[in-house]
C-alpha cells in the first residue's frame, strides 16, 4: 500500500532545499519562474497536493504572470497536463517546474528573435531613408512638368504680392521711358494701332489752304500755267 503522507513529505524537503521560499502551506508549493529580456517575463505557479497524490495529478494554477501574452499561459497549462499525466505515480512537482521554466526560456528566446528583428528592420527603413534622401528625387518628365506647372503659379503670386506692395507704399509712377525698358512690347504699340485702324482714318479738308495760295514752284516739272490760267476765266 502506497504511503501518500511518506512520498509527499519527502517531495516538499526536496522541493524546500531547491525553492527555499516556495512553501505557502503544509500542503501548497507556490514557485515563482522568470527571465529577462528587457523586461522581466515571470509566472508564478500554485501546487496543491491531493491525498492520493502522487498516482493522482496535484492541482495547480498559474497565480501570477508579468509580461506573458494569453495564448504562453495556455501552453502553460497545457503543457502541465501533459506533464502530469506523464508521471503518474511518481512525484512530479520538481519536473512540472522544470517543464515550465523551459517552456518560459524559449517564450523569451521567441521574444528576444521578435525584438531583433524589428531593430533590423528599423535600421534598414533608415538606411534606405538615407540613401533617398542622399540621392534625392528621380527626375521625370511628369514630376518636372508639375514642378514647373508649380513654380509659375509661385512666381506668379509673387509678383502680384509685389505689385501689391508697391502701390500701398505710395510708389511713383513710372515714365513712359521706364515703362519702355520695363515692357519691350510697347514700341510696337503704335504700328499696331495704325494697322488695326486701316482706312478709317478721316481727313478734314478744312486745314489746307487754297489753291490761290500755294506758293508753287515754276521749276516744278508738274507746274502748269495754262492751266491755272485756265481756272480764272
Amino acid at each position: 500500500m502506497t504511503d501518500y503522507a511518506e512520498e509527499q513529505r519527502n517531495e516538499l524537503e526536496a522541493i524546500e532545499s531547491i525553492y527555499p521560499d516556495s512553501f505557502t502551506g503544509l500542503n501548497c508549493i507556490s514557485v515563482t519562474l522568470g527571465r529577462k529580456v528587457g523586461a522581466t517575463v515571470e509566472t508564478t505557479l500554485k501546487f496543491t497536493y491531493v491525498d492520493k497524490y502522487p498516482d493522482e495529478p496535484p492541482l495547480w494554477e498559474i497565480y501570477s504572470q508579468e509580461n506573458l501574452e494569453e495564448n504562453d499561459t495556455e501552453d502553460i497549462l497545457t503543457l502541465l497536463q501533459q506533464q502530469a499525466e506523464e508521471n503518474l505515480g511518481m512525484v512530479m512537482i520538481f519536473t512540472l517546474v522544470t517543464a515550465v521554466q523551459e517552456k518560459l526560456n524559449a517564450i523569451v528566446d521567441v521574444m528576444k528573435n521578435r525584438q531583433e528583428e524589428e531593430k533590423r528592420r528599423k535600421e534598414r527603413e533608415a538606411e534606405e531613408a538615407e540613401k533617398v534622401a542622399f540621392q534625392g528625387t528621380v527626375v521625370t518628365i511628369e514630376n518636372f512638368l508639375s514642378w514647373k506647372a508649380n513654380f509659375e503659379l509661385e512666381m506668379a503670386e509673387l509678383r502680384r504680392k509685389k505689385q501689391k506692395e508697391e502701390e500701398q507704399a505710395g510708389k511713383p509712377k513710372l515714365t513712359g521711358k521706364q515703362l519702355f525698358e520695363r515692357d519691350h512690347n510697347l514700341d510696337t504699340s503704335d504700328i499696331q494701332f495704325l494697322e488695326d485702324a486701316g482706312n478709317s482714318v478721316e481727313v478734314d479738308e478744312s486745314l489746307f489752304q487754297d489753291i490761290e495760295d500755294l506758293d508753287l514752284d515754276e521749276n516744278d516739272p508738274d507746274f502748269d500755267p495754262i492751266e491755272m490760267g485756265s481756272d480764272e476765266d
